[in-house]
């Protein structure tokens, strides 16, 4: 009983056997954590929780690390101890299957309605969420048994949802259940659950997809024509039961993107409708999806009888040539990194980066196409058994087999170590030393280091895998024919082999291979190099092939080659090291932007050698080593400036490959970016004031500091950025003028200097532009002095500055200069933001802003995500007027960077499910704007946008198609401006 003391504590008493040792981060805060929580257990009469915690066993050991390492788990037992009391009767299996029971009877209870069921479903489910991860630390139930447990609560939770809709419907008269106690039966309301939820493979945080189809003509239905809009409000308020946030938290975040056609469907599709879609429209990636789908909830056997219907269509017994190039190009959409340098550990993806799970279930869904029609026992929805069938039909090998299936529950593992440290669907992992300590503690290993070991391990070992299951598969085609280039006239057989490996012109791709062979290019003087390229020539050609432009990339690379000063190592380079081949076929075909820069300076090619290149996060202190080496011995001021422009192009450059690689995410970019923005600025006002004193001498006490705004200031810089600055300065008071030869007054010395430095970081030289600056956001914009005295500037925020100065202060940060001056400019930023301002205006003023530049500026297309309605603006502008209201949340520091003042929204300002949809969209827009910003020269022509291109863009935001895409990118955008327009009032 709940009331009754504790007698002896036993290792059986809340586990069947002891718990894994885990090693808290503070012992002292795990202590306190455990005295408050057993005080709370024994003024609640939890007595035997509260003895088990006072008289700390191995068990209270464990939980006092487990609440220390996860703030989830901890703030659950604060809430709600009895959770745990109840172990001390019912282990977690019995009560997990009482959970599963208790939420099916739900839609039955007396006076249940839609809120009473949402509070409910919450409850539950935060319950049955804290044991899954109880028993999975505890090292008890393997990551196996966790993720069914997961997929079985997740199936029970949309039962229930389903269960109380069609009887609500029944009750209102919109539907005539044929069994009210067995709603779904003859409901014709089709759910079926997709991807990792469809193969009972959930991980802890994860969302649910799911795809409705409904039957008009079930017995049910009692109006067909009317069944459409019926069912998919019904479906809409099914997303709102299961993902709305409320102050009982949420269910499942709930994902419908998978239906056919999203960008243009209903939420819910006839099923005759649907399976006309998929036999006349559908795509291999949709015929990958429905591998997993499983029907879970509503009308079960109408469920059952359309994938009956849909088997011919996913599982073909005869696959044409142009289908298995399909599904080969499916497999593209994740690269093969065959080795090419090191893996990192920080900020790795342990899902979509290198060597991560989406590598190991993307083979065995593709492999499942190929041959799933020929062999039944390849048709299983799971992944780690199917690859037992895969290596069972001689596939794969038994090696490869067990190491994949070892690694993929190490790595699900992984991935729900991250997600339990806050119930956060985040696949990555930290990137600062404290982070990844925390991981492996909650692990069980000893050390960050030895976690490290075995994750890098388990992610090279994944990688050569998946690279030579993809060499080893069985060869489907009959090879790559003739390629013959000699003589003058095109080979016929040479021609054909050209167009079956996807060049569109084969006898232009002929006369520029014949070209390589005079030897033309200073890279191909040598007999030995033409030697080394004739051999490369067929892979070349074939992984160019792969690319969807093939002739452009060829012919970019053509271009790469006339610049090269010498090409034998090269070309043994990429002979032997295909992943190297492999990006450059990338960069060439996808990024347009960045080919430019390899075809102009060849010599940045030179960085992709380092073996180490992608295991290297670009942070401050990395950039900063490089920098200090790149200029060490530089003493002439114009020959600092050209290194630092040449440093600053190859570093954006290795940057942009990291981000192509898949090696760092689009905000450890942004992060990089600026990072290099702040080094390389701050490194050439540094070469400006020396060289500026040889003979203007120097001000007493003078002081510069450089003020980043905009994406400069928020890090969210990209490729193609411009610097957007204020220089402020400060000097003796009493000083008049400079004390060298040619002596200034003090304004008009810091006017001059700045004009130096505008000239030394913008103006166009033999090296480019190290950046293009902006500095119409310094006080007066365009017809103010380009530098700003700091008093000077501290009046006109206070006295005279515009509602949408300070709104572009709250992403101001100082970014290069005196160390004591850009303290002082950060506090009275702080200061000036902290101001007390009447939100009612402010909101006013920012909609009326934001209304001009909508009349100003129209936005091009869905695409121009900074400037179409609900895009970066409006979330930029949240952000801002919620930093200059007193909306955020205090933390450590001043956040500057957008997502992250999005996440610390105050509850009175937005609840959490705003804060969340943000915080995806954010997300979202920035994935996106990273990666066309880096490809791309001018915006993006969704009618010429390069498929390499379009492909990445899907690696980025983990979309299986280009509509799918196009319809998140237009819900999420609608979803923003309806929060814009209710957060600031302008509805």
């Amino acid at each position: 009983m709940a009331g009754t003391p504790a007698r002896s504590i036993g290792k059986s008493r809340l586990f069947p056997q002891s718990p894994k040792a885990l090693r808290p981060m503070d012992e002292n805060a795990a202590r306190e954590t455990t005295r408050e929580l057993a005080a709370v257990a024994k003024e609640r009469k939890l007595l035997r929780l509260a003895s088990l915690l006072t008289h700390r066993g191995a068990e209270a050991e464990f939980l006092a690390a487990v609440f220390d390492l996860s703030t989830f788990m901890r703030d659950c037992a604060r809430r709600r101890p009895e959770i745990i009391e109840q172990l001390f009767d019912t282990g977690i299996d019995a009560r997990l299957t009482d959970i599963a029971n208790q939420i099916h009877a739900l839609p039955y209870a007396e006076a249940i309605n839609e809120k009473s069921l949402m509070t409910e479903l919450r409850r539950l489910k935060l319950e049955a969420h804290f044991l899954i991860a109880l028993d999975d630390l505890a090292g008890i139930a393997g990551p196996e048994l966790s993720v069914r447990r997961l997929s079985v609560l997740a199936d029970a939770c949309v039962n229930a949802a389903i269960d109380f809709l069609l009887r609500d419907a029944h009750a209102s008269g919109k539907l005539r259940l044929p069994d009210t106690d067995r709603p779904g039966e003859g409901s014709g309301w089709v759910v079926l659950a997709m991807g990792k939820h469809g193969a009972c493979e959930l991980n802890f945080s994860s969302d649910i997809d799911l795809v409705v189809f409904f039957d008009p003509e079930a017995p049910a239905v009692l109006h067909p024509y009317d069944a459409a809009d019926l069912f998919s409000r019904l479906t809409k308020r099914l997303v709102r039961i299961l993902q709305d946030r409320t102050e009982a938290g949420y269910v499942f975040r709930t994902d419908l993107r998978l239906r056919p056609d999203p960008g243009s469907t209903p939420l819910a599709i006839p099923v005759e409708a649907a399976l006309i879609y998929y036999e006349a429209r559908g795509q291999n990636w949709e015929r990958a999806a429905m591998i997993k789908a499983r029907p879970i909830a509503g009308d079960i056997a109408a469920g059952g009888a359309f994938l009956k219907e849909l088997r011919p269509y996913v599982w073909r017994k005869y696959m044409d040539f142009a289908a298995i190039a399909d599904v080969h190009s499916i497999k593209r959409q994740i690269h093969a990194h065959k080795g090419h340098g090191e893996i990192a550990v920080r900020g790795h993806n342990v899902k979509l980066g290198r060597g991560g799970i989406r590598e190991i279930e993307f083979f065995v869904q593709t492999q499942q196409l190929i041959a799933g029609g020929r062999f039944p026992e390849l048709r299983g929805r799971e992944t780690v058994p199917m690859l037992a069938e895969l290596a069972g039909h001689r596939w794969i090998t038994a090696e490869a087999c067990e190491a994949l299936t070892r690694q993929y529950w190490f790595l699900r593992r992984v991935e729900h170590a991250i997600q339990m440290i806050a119930d956060e669907q985040s696949h990555t992992l930290p990137e600062d030393d404290e982070g990844i300590e925390r991981i492996a503690r909650l692990l069980g290993f000893h050390s960050a280091e030895e976690f490290s070991k075995s994750f890098s391990a388990a992610l090279q070992e994944v990688e050569k895998h998946y690279a030579a299951l993809f060499e080893t598969a069985p060869d489907l085609s009959a090879g790559i024919g003739n390629l013959v280039f000699t003589g003058d006239v095109d080979d016929p057989d040479t021609l054909k082999t050209l167009e079956s490996l996807g060049f569109q012109r084969p006898s232009d791709i002929c006369r520029v291979i014949r070209a390589w062979h005079f030897g033309r290019y200073r890279a191909t003087r040598s007999a030995e190099a033409r030697e080394r390229l004739t051999e490369l020539t067929p892979a070349l050609l074939q992984t160019f092939g792969e690319t969807r432009r093939a002739d452009e990339a060829l012919l970019r690379f053509d271009a790469f080659l006339a610049g090269l000063p010498a090409g034998i190592q090269l070309f043994s380079l990429l002979q032997s090291n295909p992943a190297l081949l492999q990006l450059l076929a990338n960069i060439l075909s996808a990024a347009p932007a960045l080919a430019a820069i390899i075809t102009r300076r060849p010599h940045v090619f030179d960085g992709l050698l380092d073996p180490a290149l992608l295991a290297e996060l670009p942070n401050r202190q990395y950039l900063s080593d490089r920098l200090a080496t790149f200029l060490q011995g530089m003493g002439d001021y114009e020959e600092v400036l050209d290194r630092l422009r040449i440093f600053a192009a190859e570093q954006k450059f290795l940057i942009g490959v990291r981000l192509l690689a898949g090696a760092i995410d689009a905000t450890r970019a942004g992060k990089a970016f600026s990072d290099l923005a702040d080094l390389t600025i701050g490194a050439a006002l540094e070469a400006v004031i020396e060289e500026f004193a040889v003979h203007h001498g120097k001000i007493s006490g003078s002081r510069v500091a450089i003020l980043g705004m905009g994406k400069l200031g928020s890090r969210e810089l990209t490729a193609g950025s411009d610097v957007d600055l204020i220089l402020l300065y400060d000097h003796e008071p009493d000083a008049e003028f400079s004390d060298g030869a040619k002596p200034l007054a003090p304004a008009h010395y810091f006017t001059r200097l700045t004009q130096r430095l505008i000239a030394a970081v913008s103006a166009q030289t033999g090296e480019g532009v190290l950046y293009d600056l902006d500095l119409r956001l310094r006080p007066s914009g365009n017809k103010g002095p380009v530098a700003t005295h700091i008093e000077a500037f501290r009046k006109y925020q206070r006295t005279d500055a515009w509602t949408w100065e300070h709104m572009a202060l709250a992403r101001a940060r100082p970014v290069a200069g005196d160390a004591a001056l850009c303290s002082e400019v950060d506090a009275e930023v702080a200061a000036i933001l902290a101001l007390p301002r009447e939100p009612g205006k402010v909101y006013k003023e920012a909609v009326e802003m934001r209304g001009l530049i909508e009349e100003e500026k129209p936005p091009r297309d869905i695409w121009d995500l900074k400037l179409i309605p609900g895009g970066l603006i409006d979330l930029e502008f949240i952000v801002q007027c919620a930093v200059i209201t007193g909306q955020i949340v205090a933390g450590d520091r001043r956040a500057t960077g957008t997502a992250e003042i999005l996440s610390r929204l105050s509850p009175g300002f937005a609840d959490e499910q705003t804060k969340q949809e943000l915080c995806e969209a954010i997300g979202l827009f920035m994935s996106l704007t990273q990666m066309i910003r880096l490809c791309l020269t001018g915006p993006l022509d969704r009618q010429d946008i390069p498929p390499g291109l379009v492909d990445l863009l899907l690696q980025a935001t983990d979309l299986p198609d280009i509509g799918v895409l196009e319809a998140h990118v237009t819900e999420t955008l609608q979803r923003v401006r309806s929060h814009f327009e209710r957060l600031l009032g302008a509805g």
